[in-house]
């Protein structure tokens, strides 16, 4: 990792620490789920003008989907940090499971 590079543990840390300073509390649950669809929404709409068959409209820029990946980071890890789930471990079993369940299916998938 570089010098800049944070782990999981210290992204849910550092999130945590700008909503107590400068978001002042979390929003609900319900309501962060709802900003996480609605940045899921955008950067689908960057995807399919970039990678789709739409043009992009004025304003418009392939050049921001890393900021709408980071917007969906951020409001992800509020919703862990709420309901008191670690990223890392969550990402720890998924792999797992993953692993064990796609060990040799994509391997042995014709289509790829």
């Amino acid at each position: 990792m570089g010098t800049d590079d944070i782990t999981l543990s210290q992204l849910q840390s550092e999130v945590d620490d700008w909503i107590q300073t400068i978001g002042v509390r979390y929003f609900s649950e319900l309501t962060n789920l709802a900003i996480l669809m609605e940045e899921v929404g955008e950067l689908s709409r960057l995807m399919a003008r970039k990678y789709g068959d739409q043009s992009f409209k004025p304003g418009e820029s392939a050049d921001d989907i890393p900021s709408e990946i980071g917007d969906i980071l951020f409001v992800l890890t509020c919703l862990a940090n709420q309901m008191g789930i670690s990223l890392q471990d969550v990402i720890q079993t998924t792999i797992k499971k993953n692993t064990k369940r796609d060990l040799n299916r994509h391997k042995n998938n014709p289509k790829l």
